[in-house]
């Protein structure tokens, strides 16, 4: 998350006492502030632990910071990929890392311990959908606006997205599409990119997507919005990396209980076996995916297209589908009755 950084910040000509006065007003365990020449270029960091170090050594809290500093402090590069540094730094339990650019110039800071992780992702948010079922609620209304709690379905949404660090949202809407926009304006991250999609016609689950332009990223996280759940994206991009997939699908595990004893009969209708009242378990779209940024040239220009056309896509092309079963909350908001649930839910769920 994005604050005042010069808060963090102490100019390489400054004193070793400047340094311990500045790190006693934050007042924040673990934390470091970091040194930078006239041009807010990053030279190295100071903890109270490099202070005391340096004292012990006979140096004076009155010499120079660069006296105490350490020279190899950790950053992060704007703009690269710094999934992995990201979690190597919190399982070192670094906690205040610095964001530089390629001159090493401090752009921003990151607390680690308020991100959960930076995934190196472009978001498509689908909102276009009428949300006829859920009439009267959406007749002025649109679906991703209706509140769940205190806040619509789509900003919570991208709450959580945000705060696995992903910053690249593309919004597809079409239904009082323009409710949407000036609700995400209202409420959006300052220190995210947002863009928007207007469907002229109905484009189908996934359609609209081929209108997405400047993507950054070479993977896409792809979602519905009007989808409550508090997956674990990271652990989900996890996945799609190590499995080695072109594409991977959420979903959600539906079992099936059947209360009678279950035959297996050959065609000569002799029974060879039977289960007792057996479970059986499917695995349902979630409206969740992940996929490399050149499948979407599978993807056909100003037609309708649905997701499960998208799918066997991907498979006809024998390329890679998996699927990652999601075992935390979700629910799709698709009827009244999801509705009233999700009130109640929300209440109890850690998102």
């Amino acid at each position: 998350m994005k604050f005042d950084i010069d808060k963090y910040l102490l100019a390489v000509n400054s004193k070793g006492r400047q340094a311990l006065m500045k790190i006693n007003e934050i007042a924040i365990a673990n934390v470091a502030i970091f040194i930078i020449d006239e041009n807010k270029k990053l030279l190295g960091s100071i903890t109270d632990g490099d202070i005391r170090r340096g004292l012990l050594q006979g140096k004076n809290i009155d010499d120079g910071v660069s006296e105490f500093m350490n020279m190899n402090s950790k950053f992060l590069i704007e703009d690269a990929d710094n999934y992995l540094r990201v979690k190597e730094y919190k399982s070192m339990g670094v906690r205040f890392i610095p964001v530089v650019d390629l001159d090493k110039i401090i752009i921003t800071l990151f607390d680690l311990e308020k991100i959960k992780s930076i995934l190196p992702l472009d978001a498509i948010i689908m909102a276009g959908g009428r949300g006829e079922r859920l009439k009267p609620l959406t007749d002025n209304v649109p679906k991703p606006m209706l509140k769940i709690g205190d806040k619509p379905i789509i900003i919570r949404n991208l709450e959580r997205l945000i705060s696995f660090g992903i910053k690249n949202f593309h919004v597809t809407v079409r239904y009082l599409g323009d409710k949407i926009i000036s609700g995400i304006e209202e409420t959006k991250n300052e220190n995210c990119n947002y863009s928007y999609v207007k469907e002229d016609k109905p484009l189908g689950t996934i359609g609209a997507v081929k209108l997405v332009e400047s993507i950054k990223n070479n993977s896409i996280l792809l979602m519905n919005s009007d989808l409550l759940t508090n997956i674990n994206f990271e652990e989900f991009y996890d996945f799609f990396i190590a499995s080695n997939s072109d594409m991977v699908v959420a979903t959600i595990p539906y079992h099936i209980d059947v209360p009678y004893a279950v035959m297996d009969i050959n065609e000569k209708q002799e029974v060879q076996s039977f289960k007792e009242k057996p479970r059986y378990t499917y695995f349902s779209n979630a409206g969740i995916y992940l996929f490399k940024k050149d499948l979407l040239d599978l993807i056909p220009s100003n037609e309708s297209f649905d997701a499960t056309h998208f799918m066997e896509a991907v498979i006809s092309k024998k390329l890679k589908l998996s699927s990652y079963p999601i075992l935390d909350y979700w629910l799709d908001i698709g009827r009244i009755e999801d509705f009233h649930k999700a009130q109640e839910d929300v209440k109890h769920i850690m998102f």
